[in-house]
């Protein structure tokens, strides 16, 4: 018999599809995919005998991961997919007719395809008016540039409830931002795998949530994948209008593994007739407290389903006495304020002391226990004694910094609502009592070992506003900052701490229940990377403010964000630990937060939508069905309660490949990422941070293409991922291309710094745009945009990264969460210029920072309220600045707006087609 590719017409090529018993044949120009291509021969049939065996030696035509999720191997109990069909895997050497019921669930979704019909898939629909992209892969429709015909064995499944494959080719499928809001792959958990029917029973995404939503059962079905496996935490995430409520368990009954400590979950195991419960993480059998089916606060029998344990993935303990070393602490807060001549003349203490009085009433303080106090520093300590009931304050002055001591033993730390009239008249004054002040120099460190001496017998907050170098007494520093070195292999040196001191006293701090915030304002050299450390090893946080002046925005933003952070609800003397099921542990921390033991992790004070990664290793086969990982915080609510939060998120084992990948959450893989690349930013070098970013995508894709494509190990016209990972690639590049990261040899040290701090501390919520921003175009908007609808303010449609979407006559929104650009054409119309800014021409339009005029016209209203929600949807304490950049305006500020543009071309760095390339040529290259 002839082979088929001779009977072929040209640009044709036939594969042997051993399964089917049939021919694939595929248009080598487009990759389309047909059983039935045109002018066959009848001899090469569907029907015709199957091709030699030796056929194929060389590659295998189908992962194995792949076969046995059409074959439908194995059940949930015996390490198969969860959900899986009854039928059996062919032996080595053995041809496998599929059955009925497969050959008939194909044909029906070819019917479908036929039809019209689509099923659903994970990924929003692109739409045309918005974004040139093809239609994302759906089952059964040949898809351009990619051999579909392993993505459809995979999807069927056979009767499995598991996620599907769907697989998208790079090359022809560019970014649609929209997937970025996408909630991440569905968790399918096995049958009764959970005792509650609550949908609230798995923790929800925005407090926990993994890289992988179906865990491998075995450490080297991971290493196949090449899929990093961690953990992103939010604990403390904020809440906003419409978010469920943490619940609170009040009745003191606490139900804990014996064995492994595992709080009671909905994933637990109720036996022996209720009396005894099976732990979801060591199957130790435990007794149920004799108090779990009583209602306290009724005192009568209560209904054991609607404990809250049993039905929320998120709840809230209060803590009875056996976990306290000490009484709950009251909150305190010591202000470390610069006076130095710098501070003064930038407007920065005169801000922050107005912030401070205009919300001393948000500070917490409901219970009346909260302690403030205030030391200002130049070259000399300034302290401020606050006696109770007098409007009177005095102060005193330590000029010996080297060896630091308290003036006086008492009124120096006064009770808030007892001092409120003394605080207040100090809060007025405090910048006119230094407002000649010509002193330069920056006593820092002395004043750090002020505070902590002032509370370390209690703990707290530690909140700097610093405005120059630290010069003078411990931990001074020298400007270090070198134009020579920035962009070479030594620039990472600027990234360490150039003084052990702040390492040593954060550590110190945190033994003593001591956080620090730094809020940084300097106009020169900082030394953010430095003094970062703080709230680094404190669980506090950095606020940069670079050439702060309150004549302009600034101080709209500093008042802002210092006013959300003194309001915010503070978790005090925190202590978390995350636990798992057996064979996973925690292997390595990222965030701010001091690891006190091998796997315990002390945050002195929590503020609040701190984000944290940590990396999970498999140790040994997993067999369980499904696997629970729990986060327990115990720690002091600013209230003076003690209470535990504990987080729980089941996942199920698969030992699929396709499911595993079906199953990757690309916002956690990014944000792990960040995370990994700013710890070898500092370890190693930039330029190793930014080796490991692109080497680990280019291994994920030749997993995926090794595993789960036609292709195998062999050269491809395509690139193939599948559909939930297709926005990682382009993330990456937003990673490669972001200030903390990026290869340039114009990026302050400073700057870098603080992007590297973001990148490390941010929720994933504020980090996506931080990394891929929101863009919109304003002056064609749909009608509806910026109006209130059902949800709010209804948004524009996101567009691509790219300055192809730029007209030289529009309005365009450019928002990272940090910044906001509003980018003007330099064509625009007067009338448009006239509706947003008040001005009769594009000509007279400035550009910079501008705060946006609300004009009685609705295009304007439109843009504010739009504005308005960019500012305020996210989680979190920061104000985006608006910066206005003209097509022709300032070209620093026209340079920065673009470089939001990550899918362009800039400086040295490639577009996203160019990057897209590289990957395509790294695949097929094999040389890695």
């Amino acid at each position: 018999m002839a082979s088929p590719a001779q009977q072929l017409p040209p640009g044709w090529t036939a594969e042997w599809e051993p399964t089917h018993q049939r021919y694939l044949f595929i248009e080598t120009a487009t990759g389309q995919t047909s059983w039935d291509p045109p002018a066959i021969d009848p001899e090469l049939a569907p029907s015709s005998s199957p091709a030699p065996a030796t056929q194929h030696t060389k590659r295998r035509q189908y992962a194995a991961g792949q076969t046995q999720a059409y074959y439908g191997a194995g059940d949930n109990l015996n390490g198969g997919g969860y959900g899986g069909g009854a039928a059996a895997a062919p032996q080595p050497g053995q041809l496998f007719t599929p059955g009925l019921a497969a050959e008939n669930q194909f044909q029906q979704q070819q019917q479908q395809q036929q039809m019209g019909g689509q099923p659903p898939y994970y990924g929003a629909t692109p739409e045309p008016e918005y974004i040139n992209a093809p239609q994302p892969p759906v089952y059964g429709q040949p898809q351009a540039g990619v051999n579909n015909l392993v993505d459809q064995f995979g999807q069927m499944n056979m009767g499995q409830k598991g996620l599907r494959l769907y697989t998208t080719n790079l090359l022809t499928s560019p970014p649609d931002p929209r997937e970025l809001s996408n909630p991440p792959p569905e968790i399918v958990l096995p049958p009764n795998s959970c005792i509650s029917t609550s949908p609230l029973a798995n923790a929800d995404h925005t407090y926990q949530r993994c890289t992988l939503n179906a865990i491998p059962t075995t450490n080297s079905l991971l290493k196949k994948s090449n899929i990093p496996l961690g953990l992103i935490l939010t604990p403390y995430r904020s809440l906003k209008e419409g978010d469920e409520p943490v619940p609170l368990v009040t009745d003191t009954v606490i139900a804990r593994c014996r064995r492994c400590r595992t709080y009671i979950n909905p994933y637990v195991q109720f036996i022996d007739g209720g009396n005894r419960w099976r732990c979801c993480m060591c199957s130790l059998s435990n007794e149920v407290p004799q108090l779990f089916d009583w209602d306290q606060v009724r005192n009568q029998p209560g209904d054991r389903w609607a404990r809250p344990e049993l039905n929320h993935g998120v709840v809230e303990y209060v803590a009875p006495t056996e976990y306290m070393v000490r009484p709950p602490q009251p909150a305190v807060y010591i202000f470390l304020i610069d006076v130095s001549h710098s501070a003064i003349q930038s407007g920065m203490v005169a801000t922050a002391t107005r912030t401070m009085l205009e919300n001393l009433d948000r500070i917490p303080d409901e219970n009346g226990r909260t302690r403030v106090s205030i030391i200002a520093f130049d070259t000399s300590l300034y302290f401020f004694s606050m006696p109770p009931g007098t409007a009177e304050s005095s102060m005193l002055v330590v000029s010996d910094v080297e060896d630091v001591f308290l003036p006086k033993p008492t009124d120096l730390l006064v009770n808030l609502s007892e001092a409120r009239a003394s605080l207040e008249a100090l809060l007025g004054r405090l910048g006119d009592m230094f407002q000649d002040n010509h002193i330069i120099g920056s006593a820092l460190g002395p004043a750090l070992q002020a505070g902590f001496q002032l509370m370390s017998s209690i703990g707290g907050k530690i909140i700097v506003l610093s405005s120059s170098l630290p010069s003078i007494g411990v931990g001074a520093l020298k400007n270090r900052e070198d134009p020579k070195i920035l962009g070479t292999s030594k620039e990472s040196g600027l990234l360490q701490a150039a003084s052990p001191f702040y390492k040593t006293f954060a550590i110190e701090c945190s033994r003593a229940q001591v956080s620090v915030d730094m809020f940084l304002f300097s106009a020169v050299y900082q030394d953010v990377a430095t003094l970062a450390c703080l709230p680094h090893y404190t669980a506090g946080q950095t606020y940069f403010y670079p050439a702060f002046n309150a004549r302009t925005e600034d101080a709209i933003k500093f008042a802002h964000e210092f006013g959300s952070v003194l309001a915010q609800p503070v978790m005090l003397e925190a202590v978390m630990r995350v636990r798992a099921s057996k064979n996973l542990r925690m292997s390595s921390f990222h965030g701010n937060f001091f690891v006190r033991s091998t796997d315990l992790l002390a945050m002195p004070a929590v503020p609040q939508d701190l984000s944290y990664a940590i990396e999970v290793q498999i140790e040994d086969t997993i067999t369980a069905p499904f696997v629970v990982f729990q986060t327990a915080i115990l720690h002091t609510t600013c209230y003076g309660e003690r209470r535990i939060r504990v987080v729980t998120t089941a996942f199920p084992t698969t030992s699929n490949l396709s499911e595993i990948f079906a199953s990757a959450d690309q916002i956690a893989i990014a944000t792990l990422l960040a995370n990994k690349a700013v710890e070898r930013c500092i370890t190693h070098k930039l330029e190793d941070a930014r080796d490991a970013l692109f080497n680990k995508l280019v291994e994920i894709l030749q997993a995926y293409k090794a595993s789960m494509t036609a292709a195998g190990a062999g050269a491809s016209a395509q690139l193939a991922i599948s559909e939930n990972l297709k926005m990682l690639p382009v993330l990456v590049l937003g990673l490669l291309k972001n200030v903390g990261i990026r290869q340039s040899a114009q990026i302050p040290p400073d700057l870098r710094a603080y992007a590297q701090a973001l990148l490390t501390s941010l929720p994933s919520q504020l980090l996506m745009p931080y990394v891929y921003a929101n863009f919109y175009s304003l002056h064609n908007m749909p009608p509806e945009c910026g109006t209130v609808g059902e949800h709010g303010v209804i948004m524009p449609p996101p567009l691509p990264l790219t300055s192809e979407r730029l007209e030289r006559h529009g309005l365009f929104l450019l928002d990272d969460g940090q910044n906001i650009f509003l980018w003007v054409g330099r064509d625009a119309v007067p009338q448009l210029i006239m509706d947003v800014f008040n001005l009769p021409s594009y000509e007279v339009l400035r550009g910079g920072k501008l705060t946006l005029p609300i004009l009685e016209n609705p295009f304007s209203q439109r843009i504010n309220a739009i504005i308005q929600k960019t500012r305020e949807m996210r989680r979190g304490p920061y104000w985006p600045h608006l910066y206005v950049a003209k097509e022709d305006g300032e070209p620093a500020l026209r340079l920065w707006a673009l470089s939001c543009l990550i899918q362009d071309r800039g400086d040295v760095l490639p577009s996203y087609q160019q990057f897209i390339s590289q990957l395509k040529d790294k695949l097929n290259g094999g040389n890695y």
